[in-house]
This record gives structure tokens, C-alpha cells and sequence, in this order.
């Protein structure tokens, strides 16, 4: 795997990141996934409180305790929760974050967080709070570095303007070029890397897209009918013969230069292995191939989506 630097921080993370949300609850089989990820050169994992309301958390925090400083760990804040209970709000408060990073380092079993994210927001959050709140964690050493998980061009924008952050996570894949308008540029200007999610655009870019298809993607995609998804799969293996579907959806998100890490989630070893195979082999992929998927595929806005 490859290595880059996270914005301007001293950190620097794979450019494959294991979305750890699909673990599932079973901690033998989440610490094998783990172990295996990071043997293979994945270095970054990215978890969150919300997820299984801290549970996922628990399980990446036992998968890593003898081989911390190997990994690099994101995991993110915002959604105010009580374990226990599968009720939230949200919650930018710097009182709330003060309180969750301290629950977030308890599960992740860690004294500090690599890069601790906002995990959404809105332009009537109060975001110089937010802020601040970041910035303190990060002076008293309990965070290394902080981000936003964001779709949305101005709130990234904002805290482009306003803040130090060094990482920005938001969905990014073929079917959904909508980051190409705002939020990549606003990434590239200020030297803020991308760690881009959803690459397969919920399995209708894997290597079994035309089953997803047909089982949950018969009211289409975004900008896309179900009809023009299908037209789209049969002109890619066209004109890209020697590439599947999910190489070429994996090529198309790493090789944007705005990119640092793509993220993917495996919900078995099997599947991470494949997902694994399919990134190393993007390689073999040449640069030719980025014009005709800009061709092929639409560059979606983001007022048709809000």
C-alpha cells in the first residue's frame, strides 16, 4: 500500500482506508478482519461512536491494543447518544464533544485519537464553538488531528475558512461525481486531503452490480434511471473490455488527485480480500481509462441532490 500525508499533519495513512462500520458485532471475527487489513499494508481504519452506539468502537479498540502505534484511527463525533439506547440527536456542542472524545478513547481502549472527525454538520451549527472545541482537544494531546464528514459544499467550505482541519471524508464515486464541483476544489485549495466513501456506490459498482441492481436499484441512482444503469454497465465493458466494473469504479475515485485514501467496508474476510485484490490490481489500469469514465458517466450537481 502506499503512503500519503494527511493534509499538512505529520500523519501519514494508506491509500486504502477499512471502513470498519460493517464489521458487524462479532469481535473474534472483527479482530481477524483487522488483522488481516493491516498485515496487507492498510495502516488507516475508520470507525465512529455511532456506530452500534459504541460497540464498533469496542471492537476496533481490542483488535489494536498490541499494535497501536501500527494504526491510525479515525473515528468521529456530533451524534449525541447514551450506550444502551438506539436514540440520538445531533449535538456540535463543545461541551458534547469534550464529553464524547473521553467515552470514544474509554472504548477505543487508547490515550488519543489520530484523527477525530465531525460526523456531519449544518451552517447553523455553531461552528466557531466546534472549532474551538477541536483545537483544544488537539493541544491537550488527546487528538492528533480533526476533520469533517460532510457532503455539503458550503458547510465544508466554512470550516476550509475557519479551521485547521487536515482531513475531509465525503462520498465520492462514478455515479455520483457530485464532489468534482465544490467540495474537491475547496479540498485542493487548501491542502485538506480526501478520504473519500461509498467508492461502489452501494454495490451498484461491485462486481455483482447487476444483482444489486435488480434487488434494490429498480428506482435508479442519483441522476441515473434503473434503464440507464444498465446502458451504462454494458457501454463501460465496451469500451474498457480488460478492467471490471469495480476496478474501474476503484480506479476512477483513487487516481483524483484531490484523493488521499479511498475507503471501502467488508462484512466477511472473503470479501476483504476481494476488495483488497481489486484495489492492488488498479494499477494495471492506464491513465486513458480516466477520460472515457468522465464520458461515459455524469457530472451530477449538488441542487438536484440537496
Amino acid at each position: 500500500m502506499k503512503k500519503r500525508q494527511l493534509g499538512t499533519s505529520n500523519i501519514e495513512i494508506s491509500d486504502l482506508t477499512l471502513g470498519c462500520m460493517s464489521l458487524g458485532t462479532n469481535a473474534e471475527q472483527g479482530k481477524k478482519m483487522i488483522d488481516y487489513a493491516l498485515d496487507k499494508g492498510i495502516n488507516h481504519l475508520d470507525t465512529a461512536d455511532l456506530y452500534n452506539f459504541g460497540e464498533n468502537e469496542k471492537i476496533v479498540g481490542e483488535a489494536i491494543k498490541h499494535r497501536r502505534s501500527d494504526v491510525v484511527v479515525t473515528t468521529k463525533v456530533g451524534n449525541h447518544f447514551q450506550e444502551g439506547k438506539d436514540n440520538w440527536f445531533w449535538d456540535p456542542s463543545k461541551k458534547y464533544i469534550h464529553e464524547a472524545v473521553r467515552n470514544s478513547l474509554q472504548r477505543l481502549n487508547t490515550d488519543y485519537i489520530d484523527v477525530y472527525m465531525l460526523h456531519g454538520g449544518t451552517l447553523d451549527d455553531p461552528v466557531g464553538e466546534t472549532i474551538e472545541a477541536f483545537e483544544e482537544l488537539k493541544k491537550d494531546g488527546l487528538i492528533r488531528t480533526y476533520g469533517i464528514s460532510s457532503i455539503r459544499p458550503n458547510v465544508v467550505r466554512e470550516y476550509a475558512i475557519r479551521s485547521s482541519i487536515d482531513v475531509l471524508m465525503t462520498q465520492f464515486s462514478l455515479l455520483d461525481r457530485r464532489p468534482e464541483e465544490a467540495i474537491l476544489p475547496i479540498a485542493e485549495e487548501n491542502q485538506i486531503s480526501v478520504v473519500a466513501r461509498g467508492p461502489l456506490a452501494k454495490g451498484l459498482l461491485s462486481n455483482k452490480a447487476d444483482e444489486v441492481l435488480d434487488k434494490k436499484g429498480k428506482g435508479g441512482y442519483l441522476d441515473y434511471s434503473y434503464n440507464e444503469l444498465k446502458s451504462l454497465y454494458y457501454e463501460l465493458e465496451q469500451a474498457l473490455p480488460d478492467s471490471s466494473l469495480q476496478q474501474l469504479a476503484m480506479y476512477y475515485v483513487a487516481n483524483h488527485p484531490a484523493v488521499t485514501s479511498t475507503v471501502f467496508g467488508a462484512s466477511s474476510l472473503q470479501q476483504l480480500e476481494q476488495n483488497i485484490a481489486v484495489h492492488q490490481s488498479i494499477n494495471e489500469i492506464t491513465d486513458a481509462a480516466y477520460p472515457i469514465l468522465q464520458q461515459l458517466t455524469k457530472a451530477a450537481q449538488y441542487e438536484q441532490h440537496r
